[in-house]
């Protein structure tokens, strides 16, 4: 990992937990506690540690800069109780009304936003909110559990307020389809998302050929990955596809995307990958943020619904990394937290921070098998989006 890390921020306060679509849901805001519980016992947070810095809440204006006030009026009318026939996807399993559902969500949109404003202004090099990243949110419609999308309103912010172009990095197991569709047409703005392939997952759509609208081609980058991909395969598609790009673009500010549900626990997906390889990711995305926008990097939180075992540590490592002071995959999981643990939720937690692997990929430089589906979706991503970036698609 660089070690070049300056001034960083988390921003929370346990308000951002009410942001939440009920007890039955899958995205509980259990695993915003819990994680934040396990920060703690693992002093990542705290004094002398990675500060916590207060979330204001988004006004309707901020809020505005990307989504339609027929929606926000929905949205605040159904939080209220007034659920008749709102539409803009208000209701679905996928994202039911709760209490409070207009002010739940802006605040996290004002949370991210917080944090691009921190890194912007030099105040901090990174910032993370990890209530954050509800990438599928549309301008005219909530979506795939996500009501406002902060990542799309931060982004937003940044251009307004001076940069020339922000990359934004999407790991989720999910295509970060409302941040792309919201710069489909700016050049200013790239965006990449490796996810499970849309032929087989939520919402079924980024596939290598989605490039961006015709003032911006190239700036939609997706590689789709096939089910069953592990560690190596997705390091390996990774690192085929976005450190040539990102270096290319040169970026003012990195925004990414977390969402941990790739991992082989996660009960909504059908990725393999484990913390450790998740981990992985986390400190190549730090390092290229450094190597070229400046250290400039702002972190989000996203899916993952294997809300003991897998969120807590993955988004840990997260917050250590954003901290400057990683946790070894190999430190044990503090015993205070695995009792809370037990005593909160009857479930029997993990005793070390990684799952016990070692994260390797084979290079893509050495060769593609065009016999292997993985191969296949890299070399199309490559190209199909290289040439537009300048780049030679070919090993």
């Amino acid at each position: 990992m660089n070690a070049c890390t300056g001034p960083a921020a988390v921003v929370f306060d346990p308000a951002l937990t009410e942001y939440d679509l009920g007890p039955q849901h899958p995205m509980s805001p259990v695993r915003i506690a819990l994680t934040m519980r396990l920060a703690d016992a693992l002093g990542v947070t705290g004094v002398g540690a990675l500060p916590i810095i207060a979330a204001p809440m988004a006004d309707d204006d901020l809020v505005a800069t990307v989504h339609r006030p027929q929606l926000i009026e929905a949205v605040a009318r159904a939080g209220r109780g007034g659920v008749a026939d709102l539409g803009f996807g208000i209701g679905s399993e996928d994202t039911p009304v709760f209490p409070r559902m207009h002010e739940a969500s802006a605040h996290v949109v004002g949370a991210t936003v917080e944090a691009c404003r921190r890194v912007w202004s030099g105040e901090v090099q990174h910032a993370a909110n990890i209530t954050g990243g509800l990438h599928h949110a549309m301008p005219d419609r909530v979506s795939g559990f996500c009501v406002y999308n902060d990542v799309a309103v931060g982004i937003r912010w940044l251009l307004d307020h001076g940069a020339q172009r922000v990359a934004y990095v999407d790991v989720d197991v999910h295509h970060g389809d409302g941040v792309e569709r919201v710069f489909w047409d700016d050049p200013r703005v790239l965006t990449i998302s490796l996810h499970e392939t849309g032929q087989l997952l939520f919402p079924g759509t980024g596939f290598p050929a989605d490039l961006g609208g015709p003032d911006a081609l190239g700036s939609a980058v997706n590689v789709a990955l096939p089910p069953g991909t592990g560690d190596a395969g997705w390091l390996r598609a990774f690192h085929a596809v976005v450190p040539p790009l990102l270096r290319e673009f040169a970026p003012d500010v990195l925004v990414t995307q977390h969402g941990c549900d790739s991992h082989a626990d996660d009960p909504l997906a059908h990725l393999s990958l484990t913390v450790d390889g998740q981990r992985a990711a986390q400190v190549a995305l730090h390092d290229l943020a450094h190597e070229v926008a400046g250290g400039r990097w702002v972190a989000t939180g996203g899916g993952g619904y294997e809300i003991v075992g897998v969120v807590p540590r993955t988004w840990a490592h997260l917050l250590a990394i954003v901290g400057g002071a990683p946790v070894d995959p190999a430190a044990a999981v503090p015993e205070e937290w695995r009792e809370h643990v037990q005593r909160a939720y009857a479930r029997v937690a993990p005793l070390r921070m990684g799952d016990g692997r070692t994260p390797e990929h084979r290079p893509w430089e050495d060769g593609f098998d065009d016999s292997s589906w993985l191969d296949r979706m890299i070399h199309e991503t490559r190209m199909a989006v290289f040439p537009l970036h300048g780049l030679d698609p070919w090993p």
